[in-house]
């Protein structure tokens, strides 16, 4: 009978013995129902934010501030951030909630989400972040992008497509003596990206990147793990979207249009 409970409650259990996850649970129960991809004024802990998704947020505070998925040790009291794919601002209020002094680059390529992330990060009064509103690429010459209007634009997407501007990842990397992380969520870009930044991230301590496999295109998760690997990390992986049949189940029902969605901690021994 114990077993019973503990499988049939285990997950509530931990959420309810920590403070983020009682509060992940008001969130749920207070804007879980509200409309998809309308615009709402959100209190959560200190902050007060806008968010364009109710639903997107939700999730987005169950794995940054509950999960605390982007939880890093520095001995640098003012480490250097890169958050590459900062959408709404959630990863940027957390990191300065852990370290608040860091110096935060912040990249976002929806020009409506940027304007959401500048009034957020504003009116919360958080200070030393510098926002790109361009796409992390492999060049500075901008490139097609799909708009999804919450957390999922994407360079592979066909709806809204526009041109935004771009900023190649490589030449700022190599502009800093140390970063102690770099969060890459660019919905499908990530591994262009990280080809072309693969001879210039020895002076990155921590990395996480979020790996999406699209339907029809080829996979390259083993590129990843293979840059990953000649760089001198260690990696961890946690899927992000379950699939409990596979062979039978080969998309996600939730994003049709992938089949693989994961995160990818990379972190040094040393």
């Amino acid at each position: 009978m114990k077993l019973f409970f503990k499988l049939i409650f285990k997950d509530l259990y931990h959420l309810l013995r920590r403070k983020n996850g009682r509060v992940f649970l008001k969130l749920i129960f207070k804007y879980g129902n509200k409309s998809r991809h309308q615009t709402e004024k959100v209190n959560f802990l200190s902050y007060k934010i806008t968010v364009p998704d109710c639903l997107s947020f939700i999730w987005q505070f169950k794995e940054i501030f509950t999960d605390e998925s982007y939880k890093f040790k520095s001995d640098n009291l003012t480490p250097v951030i890169y958050d590459c794919g900062a959408n709404i601002g959630i990863s940027c209020l957390f990191f300065k909630s852990i370290y608040p002094k860091a110096r935060i680059k912040a990249f976002e390529a929806d020009p409506k989400i940027v304007e959401i992330l500048s009034k957020n990060l504003n009116e919360n009064n958080i200070k030393d972040i510098e926002l790109f509103p361009a796409a992390v690429w492999i060049n500075n010459n901008g490139i097609e992008f799909g708009l999804e209007g919450a957390d999922a634009s994407s360079i592979y997407s066909n709806k809204n497509k526009v041109k935004v501007n771009s900023v190649r990842l490589k030449e700022l990397i190599e502009t800093e003596q140390q970063i102690d992380m770099l969060k890459i969520d660019i919905e499908g870009a990530e591994t262009e990206v990280l080809k072309d930044c693969k001879s210039s991230l020895g002076n990155v301590k921590n990395i996480f990147i979020e790996y999406h496999s699209f339907i029809n295109k080829q996979q390259t998760l083993d590129e990843i793990l293979q840059i990953l690997n000649s760089s001198g990390f260690r990696y961890f992986i946690k899927q992000e979207a379950d699939r409990k049949r596979p062979f039978l189940n080969r998309i996600n029902k939730n994003n049709p249009e992938m089949d693989l969605q994961i995160n990818i901690f990379g972190y040094r021994d040393k």
